[in-house]
């Protein structure tokens, strides 16, 4: 089993800025996705979970690195150290840079702000050393500048480098001495211009790169992942908007900086830059019409009406239901998309692009946009309203399926809501109980992107459009739980997702899927063939809440389908199974159809009988796993050699290894995924 590398973790705990974080997502997904999934994590995530097998590059952003040494001294650090030596690359801007020092020095003799003291990961082998500039105020843009930097081309082998540019600058620091390192795999990258108001020894290196055993680490002083575009004219001080005039001029090098900086990380970078989407509506559709009014007239309770407009207040977001004659009106769109840090707009274009509608690429706050629900309660939504996706497609073959499974297939997916862009389609049911509790079993959300899809954990699924993103609403009764216990509704996702692939039509059954325990898929590497190598293709979050005697479930699942990127996708695979004719490629609607009514059937098979010998069976024949070695990371990184899979509550079964692989005698009941 081959495991390709698809995410970049940005810390975002102690320590860390919304701001430094919020800059760090929105520069690093625009160059990045869809290759990779830049994802927030906290301590917990680094200090408790398996990340390192799946992370491609670990960032630190600006913030008070002190912060960063409470939550990370020891453990921590040993686990961030371990994986850049063996192999893995961090990414340390302003604060971040400090904290990979070997010493941070930090307003030495300025009374509070004073901060030294020495730092454990030392991947720069010497003194950090700020403010380079004079100024700096926390949480202020009072000491703020656009400094200009010049670049050691010849540090880069590849990538458009820029010879000067001028970048946002707040309270970074400077490598000491950094040219007398060269021989300790130390480079230097680029150099401030401007005398620096603090020793900087031998040179004044702005940004260096550091050799790590197997690994490495970039460092950077100011902040070249700010874009001037998201940043507040209005903020303090009267000179900031020549600073953000400085940095606007510059931003096309700052932006080739980066990418080199990047592709030296061993990152690949998008050929186009991703921008941010905007949110569109939500099409609330029925397998029979008539359903529609229904479900809004069972709504009434949590329907709020202000002007004359019906709005559901959830939890996490607002829905506004709309009316038929406003679903075309451009403007009611533009006023729900309010954006970060922006100025106010001087003219009606202006104002539609901080809106989202027009060439300004800005970071959006998602949770503050008002989602709009458009009711078909005649008819289906017709391709001009939802390009990317055939409700009659969907909705013939959900029906045709259902005639297959007699009886077994009748509710999931019979009630759907599409959004062509949304922000999750887990989290606007599960973070939204007053809508969760309010619609019937089975009902389903789909998207065509997600803009902040989720993962198990810390980890996010990629979802470009390609990509089939859905989640289904299940009550699961509590007085089935010694018969058939919740834990096990993940592994009937799996074995749905993998026997809908299998059973999407004639000529499919040999298609080269699995699954890996506990809650991902995973295919044949098309571009390896006769390897029999397998890389990860799709994933399962299932989230769960209780009340009134049952488990309210959100089921997620994102699989790429027809996207060749993160990994590849399911059309690819088509080729390394050749039939007597041809296969047609598989369709978005038509997938979500079968899998939805195969993970009816095997959840109706499930209450009845349980996690019986057919379904472990089942599992098992589609399973990644049988004797399988892996690193158990919960038990200190031990071998084990993987039996199965408990059949009273699901957990792993493994055997302890040790010297030359050989059994221990001790047994592993393992509840976290696998590294």
């Amino acid at each position: 089993m081959a495991s390709r590398k698809m995410n970049v973790l940005v810390y975002s705990g102690n320590g860390s800025t919304i701001e430094s974080v919020r800059h760090c997502l929105y520069t690093l997904r625009r160059l990045l996705s869809p290759n990779y999934a830049v994802i927030p994590v906290t301590e917990a995530a680094i200090l408790k979970e398996p990340w390192t097998s799946s992370c491609a590059l670990l960032v630190f952003p600006g913030g008070a690195d002190l912060g960063y040494c409470r939550s990370f001294n020891g453990e921590g650090n040993r686990r961030i150290d371990q994986f850049v030596r063996r192999g893995g690359v961090y990414l340390g801007f302003c604060a971040g840079g400090y904290y990979g020092s070997s010493r941070c020095e930090f307003e030495v003799g300025n009374g509070k702000l004073e901060v030294v003291g020495p730092r454990e990961l030392s991947f720069f082998p010497g003194i950090c050393r700020g403010c380079a500039f004079k100024g700096f105020v926390y949480h202020s843009e009072a000491g703020a500048k656009a400094v200009d930097i010049k670049v050691i081309k010849e540090s880069f082998k590849s990538g458009i480098v820029p010879q000067n540019f001028r970048t946002y600058y707040n309270g970074g620091g400077i490598f000491v001495d950094a040219q007398k390192y060269a021989d300790k795999g130390v480079e230097v990258l680029a150099t401030y211009v401007d005398p620096t108001d603090v020793d900087g020894g031998d040179g004044s290196a702005a940004a260096v790169y550091c050799r790590v055993g197997e690994g490495g680490a970039l460092l950077t002083g100011p902040h070249p992942e700010f874009a001037a575009a998201n940043l507040d004219p209005k903020s303090d001080g009267p000179d900031y908007p020549k600073v953000i005039q400085a940095l606007t001029e510059d931003d096309e090098s700052r932006i080739n900086f980066l990418k080199s900086c990047l592709i030296k990380l061993g990152l690949v970078i998008s050929q186009e830059e991703s921008s941010v989407p905007s949110i569109s509506r939500l099409h609330l559709s029925s397998q029979h019409h008539y359903l529609v009014p229904e479900l809004l007239a069972s709504w009434e309770d949590i329907i709020t009406i202000e002007d004359g407009e019906e709005y559901i207040k959830g939890e996490n977001d607002t829905f506004h239901l709309e009316k038929q004659d406003s679903r075309w009106s451009l403007n009611s769109l533009a006023e729900s998309l309010p954006l970060l840090s922006i100025s106010s707009a001087s003219s009606e274009k202006e104002a539609d692009q901080e809106r989202g509608l027009g060439s300004i690429d800005r970071i959006v706050d998602y949770n503050a946009i008002t989602k709009r629900i458009i009711p078909h309660e005649a008819d289906w939504p017709g391709t001009k309203e939802t390009p990317c996706f055939n409700h009659y497609s969907f909705y013939a073959n959900l029906s045709k399926y259902q005639r297959e499974s007699e009886g077994e297939a009748e509710e999931f997916g019979k009630m759907l809501i599409y959004g062509e862009v949304v922000t999750s389609t887990n989290t606007l049911l599960e973070k939204n109980t007053k809508l969760l509790s309010n619609v019937p079993e089975g009902f389903t959300m789909t998207a065509t992107t997600q803009v902040a899809g989720r993962g198990r954990g810390s980890n996010v699924w990629v979802s470009p459009a390609g990509s089939l993103i859905f989640s289904v609403c299940m009550k699961h009764p509590m007085e089935l739980s010694n018969t058939a216990p919740v834990v096990f509704i993940q592994y009937l996702a799996a074995i749905a997702i993998v026997e809908g692939i299998k059973t999407y039509d004639k000529g499919y059954e040999n298609t080269p899927i699995k699954l890996k325990w506990p809650n991902d898929i995973y295919a044949q590497d098309p571009t390896k063939p006769g390897k029999k190598e397998y890389v990860k293709i799709g994933g399962i979050l299932v989230n769960s809440s209780y009340s009134a005697g049952s488990y309210s479930l959100v089921v997620g699942i994102g699989l790429n389908t027809t996207n060749a990127l993160p990994t590849t996708s399911l059309n690819a695979l088509l080729p390394l199974h050749p039939t007597t004719t041809t296969l047609p490629p598989f369709t978005l609607e038509k997938l979500l159809a079968r899998i939805l009514t195969t993970f009816e059937i095997t959840y109706k098979s499930f209450c009845r009988t349980g996690f019986d010998r057919k379904l472990e069976e089942t599992y098992y024949k589609h399973w990644l796993h049988s004797e399988q070695i892996v690193t158990i990371e919960s038990e200190g990184g031990v071998r084990a050699r993987i039996k199965g899979i408990e059949r009273k509550w699901g957990l792993l079964l493994a055997e302890e290894l040790g010297w030359e692989d050989r059994p221990t005698g001790k047994g592993i009941v393992e509840e976290e995924d696998l590294a």
